[in-house]
This record gives C-alpha cells, structure tokens and sequence, in this order.
C-alpha cells in the first residue's frame, strides 16, 4: 500500500511542473517592451486570483487563443499562450488529453521561435509532467542558457535532477534558484529537497514560508499548504495535518488534494466511513491515480472487496489513458501491483524499467518491494539501502527495509526498521500498517522470551 509520501511524487512531480508553468506565463509581464498588449492581456488574465477565474473562463482564453491563430497562423507568441493555458487546463481537471494539445501548440511556436524561453519551458514542464525526466532536463538546460536570471528553469532542471537522483545537483540548482527569485516555488522544491535528506524540521519550515509567502486563495497556495499538511501527515502530527487541510478546504472547498489529505486524518484517526466519504468526494471531482487506490484500499480494510475491486481495475483504466497521451506510469504501477499482488513478474519488469530510467530513491524502493513480492530478497535488500541512502524518514521505505531484512533472517534489523517506520507514524499505510505493528509484536515477543 502507497503511503502518502510515496503517493504524493506523482501529483507532485506535476503540479510543480504546471505551477513552473503559471510563472512562466507571469513573467510575461517582465517580457521586452515589444511584447503585444494582446499578450499582457492575457498575462493579466491567468496572474489573477484563480478563485475567480472558473474552468470556463479558460475555457473562454483558450477559444478566444484559437480564434486567434485562425486569424493570423504565424502568431507564435498565441500558440505559446495556448499551449501554456492546455497545461493548465490539466492542471485543473487533471484531464491528460491536454498534454498532446500542449505539446502542438508549443512546438509549433518553437517552429516559429526556436529560442523561445517561455516555451523552451514550459515544453520542459511538460516533459515533468509526462514523465519524461531526462528530456525536461535538457529543456530547462537549454531554457537556463536562453536566459540563466530567470528562476523558472531552475525549478524544471531542479524536478528533473531529483527524479533522475542526481540530488547534490539538484541542491545546487535550487540554491541558484532561490538566489534569484525568494518565493513559493523555490521555498516548496527547498522543502521538498531536506525532506528527502531526513531533514524535516527544516522541511517544515521551508514549506510554511512557501505558505507565507503565496496570495491567499490561489490555487498554487492551496496546494503548498496541502503539501504542509502532508509533512506533518507523515510525521505522524494529525492534529495539525488535519488544521492545514481544513484550512484549504475553507479558503478553496473542494480542493481535492485537501480533501485526499483530510480523508487520510480521519482514517487514522478510526473514522473510515468519513474517510471514504472524503475520497469518493475527491475521486468524483478528480479520478487521480493515488485517490483512487486510496478509495479502494480503505474498501477493502473495511470488508468490501467488490467495491475495492471496482477502485481498482478503475486504476488500469486511468493508467491507460496516462500512457496514451505520453506519461510514463511505470513506477506508480509497479507499485501499486506489488502493493496488491498483481502480474509480479510484470511488474518486477516495469519497476526495473523504471529504475533505470528515473534511479531515485523513489524508484529503488518500489524495485526493492518488486524484489521482495518475487522472493529475492538480497537483490531486494540492495535496493532498499540505495532507497534509503539519504536518510529520507519515510515510514513505508523503512517497513519495506524492515520486511526484507526479516525475509534474510536479520530480525534485530527487521525490528529496528519496524520499529523506527511506526514511530513516524503509525498510520502510515492503510493496508501495512496493521501488518507492521503485528510484525513487530511477533519480534518483540521473540526477544522477550
């Protein structure tokens, strides 16, 4: 089973990717004096309070961006825009047809206008978004050359450094980044970055300037709020998790990563009707893979396998259409079937796959747990120190180390790892947990007898 921070790198590898995206578009207003007033206009209309500014609103923009091109097909600087307003698009539906809409329309300003910067990043933002770790980073290589003193490429290059788990590069970019332009965006990926080196006091503080530091009631403040709420959701704090995700949900209702996140709180805290109450909510709004696992895990903690079921082969469904409009699933997949016992031998295969195109800890974890469901358990060990090379405090990293090292006949090991996973929160995993602690009970037993 998922935890929530092992959930959460597929959401936020695209938010950020979309939220680098909306920055690009703002810096428009920093663009040389040649730019249209067309373009400010348009500027303007996306820089502005997002609670206002309603899916047909967009929809309005793009139609009106369309409108454009027809008129005049040379106008690079509109299909850049239009591109640009696709991935939010996306963004706010979590729809991924946008993403070959986006991709046509920025390479065709880029046929016009090769060294685009805007569009030379964005492209990279959607390259983030698909997956595509490797291609989005030499974008925002090549973005960071076109003009190295905007902080919008730092973050694509500083994302794409993380996935591919080059992680001293990726402090460095964002120590460039943050040099430049102090603000939500790099404060977040700062967060992000200490709390994969096990640094969560400092995780937590970065995040809570990212809050401090965003316009009340945007969506991109909602969702660095969400994100605190999950750090402290991790730690094992529900009381104040559960205060950020109500405090989202009262400045933006229906904020679905909010109501995921406060769904996950009540579930802990024994209150699993609420808690799916919370996720069919936020599955209905938007089907996102990890919501949708969620779902039917806590379906099937509580007794109702058919209504699991129907989560989960709703999860192949998502996943093809991810695949279909270019996003690479290999890792949440593998995981997700390893988490359920599903096609191992398949899934031993895409989570080597995935390793070796994206070698974070992220990815060598779920080839640890691929290992483990397939019985080879010292291959499965390695990969689990390499999971844990950083110190990341990851709950379900550390219940993976603790069951392999069990499978290996190391029990003193297995029961530091368990020990250690529960201690940051004993409700790390809907399905695990429970596992976890009746594992450790066992081994504390042996030793105490």
């Amino acid at each position: 089973m998922q935890s929530l921070s092992q959930n959460r790198t597929f959401n936020r590898v695209i938010i950020f990717a979309l939220v680098a995206a909306l920055m690009i578009i703002v810096s428009w207003r920093l663009a040389p004096a040649h730019s249209s007033a067309q373009l400010l206009s348009f500027v303007n209309g996306f820089a502005s309070d997002a609670s206002s500014r309603a899916s047909a609103s967009l929809d309005v923009q793009i139609q009106t961006l369309q409108s454009q091109i027809r008129s005049h097909a040379d106008d690079w600087q509109s299909y850049a825009q239009l591109g640009m307003a696709f991935l939010q698009k996306a963004r706010e539906t979590g729809d991924p047809t946008y993403y070959q809409k986006t991709e046509e329309a920025l390479n065709t300003s880029l046929s016009f206008q090769p060294d685009d910067y805007a569009s030379v990043s964005a492209s990279g933002a959607l390259a983030l978004a698909r997956h595509q770790f490797q291609a989005a980073l030499e974008l925002g290589e090549k973005a960071r050359q076109i003009n190295p003193d905007r902080a919008y490429a730092y973050g694509v290059i500083a994302d794409a450094q993380i996935e591919l788990g080059q992680y001293s590069e990726a402090v460095e970019t964002l120590q460039a980044m943050v040099n430049l332009r102090p603000d939500m965006s790099s404060y977040s990926r700062i967060s992000y970055i200490r709390e994969l080196h096990g640094d969560i006091d400092g995780a937590l503080d970065m995040m809570q300037r990212a809050v401090d530091s965003g316009t009340p009631n945007l969506e991109s403040t909602a969702w660095v709020r969400t994100q605190l709420g999950n750090l402290y959701f991790n730690t094992g704090d529900f009381e104040r998790a559960e205060t950020e995700y109500l405090h989202t949900l009262n400045d933006r209702p229906d904020y679905v990563y909010a109501l995921a996140g406060l769904g996950r709180v009540r579930a802990a805290q024994g209150d699993t009707a609420e808690a799916i109450k919370l996720l069919n909510q936020a599955v209905g709004i938007m089907p996102m893979p990890e919501f949708v696992i969620l779902l039917g895990d806590l379906y099937h903690s509580t007794g109702r396998p058919e209504a699991a079921d129907r989560q989960y082969k709703l999860v192949a469904t998502i996943e093809e259409l991810y695949r279909a409009n270019g996003v690479d699933m290999d890792m949440e997949i593998a995981l997700f079937n390893a988490d359920h016992n599903k096609n191992l031998n398949e899934t031993l295969t895409l989570a080597r796959k995935s390793f070796e195109n994206r070698p974070s800890i992220h990815a060598a974890d779920v080839l640890a747990w691929a290992l483990y469901k397939n019985g080879n358990y010292p291959e499965a060990q390695k990969y689990s120190e390499e999971a844990l090379r950083l110190g990341t405090k990851d709950a379900l990293k550390l219940f993976h180390a603790g069951m392999i090292a069990l499978e290996l006949g190391n029990e003193t090991q297995a029961r530091e790892y368990l020990e250690k996973a529960l201690a940051i929160n004993p409700h790390f995993s809907i399905l695990d947990a429970n596992l976890a602690r009746a594992t450790l009970e066992t081994l504390q037993a042996a030793v105490s007898n």
